[in-house]
C-alpha cells in the first residue's frame, strides 16, 4: 500500500513538472515574439463612464501583434488594430521607425450592465516598429481592414556600388 502512495506521488510530481515546463516554454515563447508587440494604453474618460468612476478597470496593457515583410520593391507592415476606427488612428515616420498612434475607445452599450471579465485595453496607445529599411514616404499608403492596419512602404533604391580611387 505505502508502495502504491509513493509511486503515485511519483507520477504526480512527473506530470507536475511537464505541465510546468510547458507552461514556462509558452511564457518564454511569448516574451520573446511579442516583446515588442506589448503596447501600453493610457486610460481616459470612456464613454458611458463618470471621472473617477473605478468599476471599470481596463488593462493597461494589451498586444498588437505586428508583422513586417519585404518584398523586392517595399516593405509591407501589417497591425492589428481590432476595435480603432481609422479617425481614431495616426502613422507616421521618424527615420526607419514607423509609429502607428491612436485612440481605442470604449462605448458601453448600456448604463445598468455589469462586466465580469475585462480582458480588453482601450485608451491612447504607440506603437513604434523598427523597419529593416530606408523607404521613400511619398509613396507610403496605408489600409485597414477587418481590424488589420496595413501600410506600404516604396523602398530606397539601393545605391550603386563603385570603387574609390586614391590619390
Amino acid at each position: 500500500m505505502l508502495d502504491s502512495i509513493r509511486q503515485a506521488g511519483k507520477s504526480i510530481g512527473r506530470e507536475l513538472n511537464r505541465a510546468w515546463e510547458n507552461l514556462s516554454e509558452g511564457w518564454r515563447e511569448l516574451l520573446s515574439r511579442g516583446n515588442n508587440s506589448l503596447t501600453h494604453f493610457e486610460p481616459g474618460v470612456t464613454e458611458g463612464q463618470q471621472a473617477g468612476d473605478t468599476s471599470l478597470n481596463f488593462p493597461r496593457w494589451s498586444l498588437m501583434a505586428s508583422e513586417v515583410e519585404e518584398t523586392p520593391g517595399e516593405i509591407i507592415v501589417r497591425v492589428e488594430i481590432p476595435g480603432v476606427e481609422k479617425q481614431d488612428c495616426a502613422i507616421r515616420i521618424e527615420g526607419n521607425t514607423l509609429i502607428v498612434s491612436g485612440e481605442k475607445r470604449f462605448t458601453r452599450a448600456s448604463g445598468d450592465s455589469q462586466y465580469h471579465v475585462v480582458e480588453r485595453a482601450y485608451g491612447a496607445f504607440e506603437r513604434r516598429i523598427a523597419l529593416p529599411r530606408h523607404i521613400h514616404t511619398e509613396g507610403a499608403t496605408a489600409s485597414a481592414v477587418n481590424g488589420v492596419l496595413q501600410i506600404r512602404l516604396p523602398k530606397v533604391a539601393a545605391e550603386a556600388s563603385r570603387d574609390i580611387p586614391i590619390n
